[in-house]
């Protein structure tokens, strides 16, 4: 289904609500650009909870780190001092260990995968452990497909092409492991610093998916591009646990019902957007490439960095139960 065919959708679906007793204003943070996926999502939401409140539930939305870090709303969300906030599922780890299953490279395959994980009882689940363990509730996910390389030294086209590149990687053990397995040399770093950690070749690279890499303009200081596939990138939008629990019932079932269809929306965006922003960056000069040993990498991550988390994200038997429910 088309973008333009899902905002019809969601337009006609839309059931009215019982208007609120008093107005409210949250706000939402998240690290991305407006024009990203992140804002795509963000925009969708604002419009559904503004559109099912009958404008008693107002929503402000605050792009390109304007309320700081990831990890920073994350933890003024979970202390009630920021409504909600937009983020990648590596800088929500820190929170909670085992929701780091969600890193394991090569875990996702494809889109279908990136639906089946986040929904139904597996959904269930890693919101239960969100909240539990993170003090957060979970509204919605944001699918923003796979997160491929670019840098600024070299094409990399193999296993032996990234050893040494220094690689922009969030605080997530996992995820840095993962490049360190793969030869890198990766360097945990906040997303609002990035672009000019890049620009001034304090690192090399940095993994994203299109549409972030598009938004974010990184073509502007990384001329390579290579479309590695071992990490989908899914980013939550989260509420403190106890600022949702504080919500009238009227109100916690609105956001509930925005952050579900703005997912939708989203994952359709980022299928009808990615293919546009790959092709603008190859506009602006960026090389695309793929990678020929992508058996080696996957061979890497299953023997050397999954064995080392197991304990981390609740044991093997767990790990093992997500990977049965995604077939």
């Amino acid at each position: 289904m088309t973008l333009k065919k899902w905002t019809k959708y969601l337009a006609i679906s839309c059931l009215a609500l019982p208007v609120l007793v008093s107005a409210k204003t949250m706000k939402v943070g998240m690290g991305d650009p407006i024009n990203s996926d992140q804002g795509a999502y963000a925009t969708r939401f604002k419009e559904l909870v503004e559109f099912y409140s009958g404008g008693d539930i107002k929503v402000k939305l605050y792009p390109n780190g304007a309320l700081g870090s990831e990890t920073e709303m994350v933890q003024n969300t979970r202390l009630g001092s920021l409504d909600m906030a937009l983020i990648g599922i590596g800088n929500l780890t820190p929170f909670s260990k085992k929701l780091g299953a969600l890193t394991m490279p090569y875990l996702i395959t494809n889109s279908s995968d990136a639906v089946k994980i986040t929904t139904g009882e597996l959904g269930a689940y890693w919101a239960e452990l969100a909240k539990k363990e993170a003090g957060v509730d979970i509204l919605g996910w944001t699918y923003s497909n796979f997160r491929h390389l670019t840098n600024s030294k070299r094409p990399v086209k193999n296993m032996e092409d990234v050893k040494g590149l220094k690689i922009r990687v969030p605080q997530n053990s996992i995820m840095l492991k993962s490049w360190e397995v793969f030869g890198a040399n990766p360097i945990a770093m906040a997303w609002t610093e990035t672009f000019t950690a890049l620009q001034q070749k304090v690192v090399d690279g940095q993994d994203n998916p299109y549409i972030v890499n598009n938004t974010m303009k990184f073509y502007e200081v990384q001329p390579y591009l290579t479309e590695v596939h071992h990490q989908y990138s899914l980013q939550p939008l989260v509420m403190g646990a106890r600022t949702f629990g504080k919500l009238k019932p009227e109100q916690q079932e609105i956001l509930l019902k925005a952050g579900l269809e703005a997912q939708q929306y989203a994952l359709v965006f980022q299928m009808t957007e990615a293919e546009n922003a790959k092709q603008n960056m190859i506009a602006n000069g960026v090389e695309v490439f793929t990678l020929e040993d992508e058996d080696k990498w996957i061979k890497a991550a299953k023997e050397q960095v999954w064995p080392e988390f197991y304990d981390d994200i609740g044991g093997k038997a767990s790990f093992d139960n997500v990977l049965e429910k995604m077939q």
